[in-house]
């Protein structure tokens, strides 16, 4: 009879894993939460790792809204005030990348300002 390890999974990444590296993957741009999510978290679901995943959606999305609503306001208002708008909202955008990244990495599940909290509620089933 043989007996299974309790940290194997059907997973590719075979090393036990606290979800840390799915949180940590997801903030890479949303290429990289669709990989965290499909790939490293469907088998291994952690607190830790669903908490980063749904904190990281809404950041990703929300900035595809913003994107799409800036450069609608630029087309129908073409001054440079809000191009540089569109450069201060990726700026932050990479500092919320930053800030999660580091952390997912330090294993906490500390909300990211403004959207942290909201992405708990909106995301539940993740």
């Amino acid at each position: 009879m043989e007996t299974k390890s309790p940290f194997e999974t059907n997973s590719p990444f075979k090393a036990p894993d606290s979800g840390k590296s799915a949180a940590i993957v997801s903030y890479i741009f949303l290429i990289g939460w669709l990989i965290s999510y499909f790939a490293m978290y469907k088998d291994n679901k952690t607190s830790l790792s669903s908490y980063h995943l749904r904190q990281s959606l809404l950041l990703h999305l929300g900035i595809i809204v913003l994107n799409i609503a800036v450069t609608i306001l630029i087309m129908i208002v073409p001054t440079a005030l809000f191009g540089y708008l569109s450069y201060l909202i990726y700026i932050v955008y990479i500092i919320f990348i930053i800030l999660g990244a580091v952390s997912a990495n330090n294993g906490e599940q500390k909300a990211l300002p403004l959207i942290g909290d909201k992405a708990q509620t909106m995301f539940p089933s993740i």
